[in-house]
């Protein structure tokens, strides 16, 4: 499938009323069609990898398009220098979780950049580091439990930014390097209780969040089977 046969088909299937719905999920409408997810990736699969074409439909700035991208691009294919200017013109957590989890997270950059991301003041730079913490925390296999501590050392000194969007994706990231193992657990645990003594309404809510699911009886018997 060619770009302009997709854009078409994007515009085809234009919703006014799902755009409007979108903004009650805190979702950009902006440059938005309103095309659900669903056919999105059916669409994704249809097409296949494509680094060219993923370009394209990045560059044409809108949302579904972008989407596509994310689905499509090879990891292999993707430089440091692309990751950077994706991220720059991401403005919603959408495309943001979306491209961190399938495509941002398989690249050999991604420790790199969840680190660099997470001191990073633009919003959704910012969140885009956490997100990767998180999704890291399932997708890797291979890193090790020091990888992830010094994460959590990153989750701690940025749980006072008090923007929405960050905040989530720092207690994510949080609760999801506590629930890869039972050390992981410790830790976190450990570092939640440090945040909870920070003097801010964002570091509370983090850690009492993130306390709350780590030492939950459902999480504990699942770690506890997979020692």
């Amino acid at each position: 499938m060619q770009y302009n046969d997709i854009i078409e088909e994007l515009k085809a299937r234009h919703d006014p009323e799902a755009v409007k719905e979108m903004a009650r999920f805190g979702i950009n409408p902006e440059n938005a069609y309103g095309v659900s997810i669903y056919w999105l990736q059916k669409m994704a699969k249809e097409i296949g990898k494509d680094h060219e074409l993923a370009q394209e439909l990045w560059e044409s700035g809108i949302r579904e398009a972008r989407m596509l991208a994310g689905y499509i691009e090879q990891p292999e294919m993707v430089t440091e220098a692309q990751l950077e200017s994706w991220v720059k013109d991401i403005n919603s957590w959408e495309v943001c979780d979306l491209c961190c989890s399938n495509l941002f997270d398989q690249t050999r950059f991604a420790h790199e950049k969840a680190a660099d991301w997470s001191e990073r003041g633009e919003e959704f730079v910012k969140r885009a580091g956490f997100v990767l913490m998180a999704v890291l925390s399932s997708h890797d296999k291979k890193a090790t439990d020091e990888d992830f501590s010094k994460f959590l050392l990153m989750i701690k000194r940025e749980a006072t930014d008090n923007r929405n969007y960050v905040k989530k994706a720092v207690n994510w990231a949080l609760r999801q390097i506590g629930k890869r193992n039972l050390n992981l657990n410790k830790i976190a645990i450990r570092t939640a209780e440090e945040i909870k003594q920070i003097d801010a309404k964002s570091a509370r809510w983090i850690a009492a969040d993130a306390i709350r699911e780590l030492t939950s009886e459902k999480v504990q018997k699942r770690l506890a089977k997979t020692k």
